[in-house]
C-alpha cells in the first residue's frame, strides 16, 4: 500500500527552499539524502486493457537499476493519494528491458494481469522524466520520505512540466503525514496535486 501526499510547487526556487528547510533537516535521517534521475515508461495493450481496470504499469530506470511497478485501486482526496503498489527490481541489462507482466505472476494480482493482457503485446503509453531530490524524516512517531521532483511528462506529442513535492508515509500515522503536509503547504504556498504523473500523462492523450 502506498500512502502519500502530492503538492504542486510554484517554481524551482521553492523546491530549493524546501530542500534546505530547517525543520525538515532537523528530522532528517542520516545518509538518506540523494539526487537521482528517473526515466519511467508506462505500458499498456493497444486497446488499453490495463487502464480499463485502473492499473498502471511502469518500468523506470533509477540510476543503474530498472524497477517494474504496478499501481492499482487508487483513491485520491485532495493531496492524499492511497493505492496498492508492487515493485520488482529487474536484472541489470545494457538494453531497455521488454515490458513483461510475468514478473508479477506470483503476486496476488498476477492472475488478473494474465486474464486482462493475455498474449497481447504491451506498447509504450507515456513517459516521465524526473530529477528527484529526496530524504527521509523521522518525527519520533512516523517515518516519511520527502521527494522533490523536477522534470516533465511526455505523451501524445505533448509535454507537461513537473514541479512537485511528494511526502510518502513509510510507517506511523496518516495524521502525522497530513500535519507535516499542511505545514509545508502553508509555509510555501503549495497547492494539492490531485493528479498522479500517470493521470497527467493520460490527460495529454485526451483520456
Amino acid at each position: 500500500m502506498e500512502v502519500e501526499l502530492k503538492y504542486a510547487v510554484p517554481d524551482e526556487r521553492t523546491l530549493d527552499a524546501i530542500w534546505h528547510d530547517e525543520r525538515l533537516l532537523s528530522m532528517m535521517e542520516e545518509e538518506t539524502r540523494s539526487v537521482e534521475e528517473f526515466d519511467g515508461i508506462y505500458y499498456d495493450t493497444a486497446d488499453h486493457r490495463l487502464l480499463g481496470s485502473d492499473i498502471a504499469y511502469r518500468i523506470r530506470k533509477e540510476g543503474r537499476m530498472r524497477v517494474a511497478c504496478l499501481k492499482w485501486s487508487g483513491n485520491t482526496e485532495g493531496a492524499l493519494h492511497v493505492r496498492q503498489e508492487l515493485n520488482v527490481t529487474l536484472p541489470e541489462t545494457e538494453r531497455e528491458p521488454e515490458p513483461d507482466l510475468s514478473v508479477f505472476a506470483e503476486s496476488e494480482i498476477g492472475p488478473e494481469l494474465s486474464r486482462l493482457a493475455g498474449d497481447a503485446p504491451l506498447v509504450p503509453l507515456l513517459r516521465s522524466l524526473v530529477v528527484r531530490r529526496s530524504f527521509r524524516v523521522d518525527t519520533g512517531d512516523s517515518i516519511m520520505e520527502i521527494s522533490l521532483d523536477r522534470g516533465k511528462i511526455i505523451a501524445g506529442g505533448g509535454e507537461d512540466p513537473v514541479c512537485e513535492l511528494e511526502i510518502e508515509l513509510y510507517s506511523g500515522s496518516q495524521d502525522d503525514l497530513k500535519e507535516l503536509g499542511e505545514a509545508l503547504a502553508g509555509e510555501y504556498g503549495l497547492k494539492p496535486e490531485e493528479r498522479s504523473k500517470f493521470a497527467r500523462g493520460l490527460r495529454l492523450l485526451g483520456k
